[in-house]
């Protein structure tokens, strides 16, 4: 089923593939549902228009992802020392002068085309290559403060405090999935704890003199916070929940049913950082757990491709950015059912958006490039076994 798609060949992990499928289409139909009011607001009434805009991104995705399978996964080592260091000046550029949306300059707007392109899901993405190019190469060393640690952390901090001025949340998702990879890739935990000690003071002195400077959004991290932990008042962050919590009362077990959303009138943003809960609304809980079987899938079957990997640069890659889908999934939903304050983490694959569907896309087509790989040496290695077997016989 999955071997030919025309000309194309798909190779890899099929149930990953499959994963991939229906995340799609799942999105399809959600974003077509939930920028009804949006389309009605912005494009006087043409639903099309985003179902059309989105549909485009998404099959591009799937383009890049088939390009990137293709693609030896030993190549994309040196492509991440290429794409951090090009990627942190453009983090620099975005904080002068990107496009300023909801008070956070997170966009650069590309000349001709007009389109925003969101600067850190570029150094998210090779930031986890560059770590998993590192940790390989120093695993001879890997016990070495000098020698393998300050080699993946200094990248890593670099990238989380460009970041974090404009996303807070990215910057902590990101230093959170680098501690992952440098742990699964045998840093020692004595340096790792002395780095989570750190990271904490640091944070909390970041977010504490840009509150009392008024720098960033600092009193907008504060306030969801505080909403978080108690409600108050007519902000913001505080209708989101209660309005995302209507909707996944009123979806019940088994949802209203696909476009029969009413909260995604009242939402602010029902395509995007709260599509979670229009899934509940109209899919309800049988579909919410789904989607979060769907995520906790592609972990597992990440997992079973690194238990296979010969090499430590394409299990760590694969592990990597199966974490960094899974934890952004994770806090998405968190976020949607009231369990994490108001981040405005999209859902991976799912939610509508631009540079984050491609980037996305690429990440899984990197993972597939690494199990296209094991799959390849597996049916290189049984015909031999099979022939050694028969001359022994």
């Amino acid at each position: 089923m999955f071997e030919n798609l025309g000309i194309f060949k798909l190779r890899g992990d099929r149930t990953i593939w499959l994963i991939v499928g229906i995340l799609t289409l799942l999105s399809m139909m959600v974003v077509y549902s939930a920028t009804g009011t949006l389309a009605y607001k912005a494009r006087g009434g043409n639903t099309e228009y985003f179902l059309l805009k989105h549909g485009a991104l998404a099959l591009f995705g799937l383009y890049v992802m088939y390009l990137a399978h293709r693609i030896p996964h030993r190549y994309f080592s040196r492509m991440a020392q290429v794409g951090l260091w090009l990627s942190i000046p453009l983090l620099i550029y975005t904080l002068v002068k990107g496009t300023s949306l909801n008070d956070a300059s997170r966009w650069i707007t590309i000349p001709i085309i007009n389109q925003t392109f969101q600067s850190s899901d570029l150094a998210k993405l090779t930031l986890i290559m560059y770590l998993a190019r590192i940790l390989a190469k120093r695993q001879d060393d890997i016990k070495s403060f000098k020698q393998s640690f300050l080699p993946a952390i200094v990248p890593v901090g670099l990238v989380c405090m460009l970041i974090a001025p404009a996303n807070l949340s990215t910057a902590m998702l990101v230093f959170f999935t680098s501690l992952m990879v440098m742990f699964i890739g045998r840093i020692s935990l004595k340096q790792i704890a002395l780095m989570l000690v750190v990271g904490g003071l640091v944070l909390s002195s970041f977010v504490f003199v840009s509150y009392q400077a008024g720098w960033f959004r600092a009193k907008t991290w504060v306030s969801r916070v505080e909403n978080f932990i108690a409600p108050t008042g007519e902000q913001p962050e505080v209708f989101q929940t209660q309005q995302a919590k209507i909707a996944i009362a009123t979806g019940g077990l088994i949802g209203k049913g696909p476009g029969n959303s009413t909260q995604r009138n009242f939402l602010p943003h029902p395509y995007s950082d709260f599509i979670y809960a229009t899934i509940l609304e109209e899919y309800g809980l049988v579909g919410g757990g789904f989607v979060m079987l769907l995520y906790l899938g592609l972990l597992y079957r990440v997992t079973r491709i690194v238990i296979k990997a010969p090499q430590a640069f394409g299990a760590l890659l694969a592990m990597g950015l199966a974490i960094s889908l899974v934890i952004q999934a994770v806090v998405n939903m968190a976020v949607a059912v009231n369990l994490f304050p108001v981040t405005g983490q999209t859902l991976p694959l799912v939610s509508m958006g631009g540079t984050s569907i491609i980037f996305t896309s690429l990440a899984f087509g990197i993972i597939l490039s690494v199990s296209r790989e094991i799959e390849s040496e597996e049916n290189e290695t049984q015909p031999s076994q099979k022939a050694d077997l028969h001359v022994a016989a």
